[in-house]
């Protein structure tokens, strides 16, 4: 049921988001700076505008730290150090003349590497992958920093939904008391996004290469891609469940993009023919196949980490925090940890690939040193959304927006997700926070619960193209921290249009 709220708590609980926006999209401070001032804001705001304590603020800030470091910072770290692993031994440029060797097309190579492996790292992985290692290795093949920034974003949009091996489909379904329903909201969320597995693409190879001549082969390659990843996510949702759409969709992607490059290829800027060996391919790919490899087998496709944990619960540990009377734990299991994957696929693949113990834990010190910034940041805005949630300013946020739209929520509905999405940089959050709200409205307005359920996923998609920890991940990538806002402005009209589409595909489908 709907609470009233009162204007002062509506203005009190949107400064933290207005506050962030302008200081990063109007007034361009760096990303560490307007994310520290806007969370001694949102201190403020929680303590004296809606009563939080001082101590339950401080666990609050402490809880908010510690899920900063574990996972989202760990994974962050670790996939730039598998990229400067393969600097490091210059395997890259194997996999760059690969990616080459395939198509000479920019439009091509960017979607394979953002659509097509951006995606299967999003659904095998999620935190940060999807946007990190894509960007970085597009920045090799020579594109610019700035945009391989901001076309990685766009494309780990749609993949999210089923990220993480579909934690966030199956986090909701919990969240709004349909676990025994899973498929079908899997299926709605794989029909809301439909158009967009359609409009994102085009629009990724579009901005790849703008010429006019190139329209119709954009188009093409846009609704060979889509109609793949729409018909494959669709099967997988209805007959396997949330764990599958975005790897078996973005396997199949894959699968078009290289095909339709090999057959438009022109003869006269085919790149020469690689000879090289069995060996140096497989030490070049050793790394991102041993990510894959080890994410996928501690996946809840197989059994092994529930055994593992089940019998060797030494390598877990958690940390409690006791907001308001709430116990919160952040709890990480030492064997399957996505960043810890990470990490030991980095070492093995990187002394595969013929490098030393002692150059890959000098190169992680390195790399380390080099993330200071976006330690700052991440934490701050992890801190603050935190902060935001414990003190009801998001719940707050949600319900002014619920009750505003009255019949047409619908049409608002993805925009609640993308609010979830922007304030804590997690599709999974975003329907922790607002699943329960979504099926609440729900059931008010006469409407399908799982149906806006699954918007609020949907639309948490969108708010992933624009939420500062992702553009910290996408600045630290392609080295251009201290320009968030620049790379905010430039996504901000994408995603949304993005949201807006979703809201329109929802609202007729209520």
């Amino acid at each position: 049921m709907l609470e009233s709220v009162s204007s002062l708590q509506i203005i009190l609980a949107a400064t933290p988001v207005v506050l962030l926006i302008v200081l990063l999209g109007f007034l361009k401070l760096p990303g560490e700076k307007s994310a520290l001032i806007t969370l001694g804001a949102t201190i403020l705001i929680a303590i004296f505008g809606f009563s939080l304590s001082f101590g339950d603020t401080a666990l609050s800030i402490g809880y908010g730290v510690t899920k900063a470091v574990f996972p989202i910072l760990v994974i962050i770290l670790m996939a730039i150090y598998s990229y400067n692993v393969q600097v490091k031994s210059e395997k890259i440029e194997i996999i760059k003349q690969q990616f080459s060797a395939i198509s000479k097309d920019k439009s091509v190579q960017v979607l394979l590497l953002t659509w097509g492996f951006g995606g299967l790292l999003e659904g095998m992985a999620g935190f940060g992958t999807a946007v990190a290692i894509p960007a970085a290795i597009l920045i090799s093949l020579g594109f610019k920093p700035m945009f391989s920034a901001v076309v990685s974003l766009i494309a780990n949009s749609v993949p999210t939904a089923f990220g993480a091996v579909g934690i966030p489909v199956i986090v909701l379904a919990r969240e709004v008391e349909m676990t025994d329903q899973i498929t079908l909201i899997s299926s709605h969320v794989v029909w809301q996004l439909a158009v967009l597995m359609f409009l994102v693409p085009f629009l990724i190879v579009t901005l790849a290469e703008k010429s006019v001549k190139s329209i119709l082969k954009n188009i093409l390659l846009s609704v060979l891609v889509g109609t793949v990843t729409l018909a494959v996510q669709y099967y997988a949702a209805v007959y396997i469940g949330a764990e599958t759409p975005a790897i078996l969709g973005s396997i199949a992607s894959v699968i078009v993009i290289i095909v339709f490059g090999k057959l438009t290829a022109k003869k006269e800027v085919k790149g020469p023919s690689l000879n090289f060996s069995f060996n140096q391919i497989f030490q070049a790919w050793s790394v991102y196949g041993l990510i894959l490899l080890l994410v996928l087998l501690t996946s809840p496709l197989f059994p092994f980490t529930a055994f593992m944990k089940a019998n060797w619960d030494i390598f877990q540990t958690n940390f409690n925090f006791n907001v308001a009377g709430t116990l919160h734990t952040v709890g990480i299991y030492w064997l399957t940890d996505t960043g810890v994957l990470i990490f030991v696929s980095s070492l093995v693949g990187g002394l595969i690939q013929g490098l030393s113990l002692s150059s890959l834990f000098s190169l992680l010190g390195k790399t380390t040193i080099q993330l200071k910034k976006t330690v700052v940041t991440v934490c701050c805005l992890i801190s603050l959304s935190t902060l935001m949630d414990f003190s009801g300013m998001i719940t707050v946020l949600g319900l002014a927006l619920a009750t505003a739209t009255g019949a047409l929520y619908p049409l608002f509905a993805p925009a609640i997700g993308a609010l979830g999405t922007f304030l804590t940089g997690s599709d999974t959050s975003s329907n922790i926070l607002f699943g329960k709200l979504q099926a609440t409205v729900a059931d008010k307005i006469g409407a399908d619960k799982g149906w806006l359920a699954a918007a609020n996923t949907t639309g948490a998609t969108g708010g992933k193209i624009i939420s500062p920890q992702s553009i910290a991940v996408a600045t630290t990538a392609c080295g251009q921290q201290g320009n968030e806002g620049v790379i905010l402005k430039k996504a901000v009209g994408f995603a949304l249009l993005y949201i807006l589409i979703a809201g329109i595909v929802v609202y007729l489908g209520s």
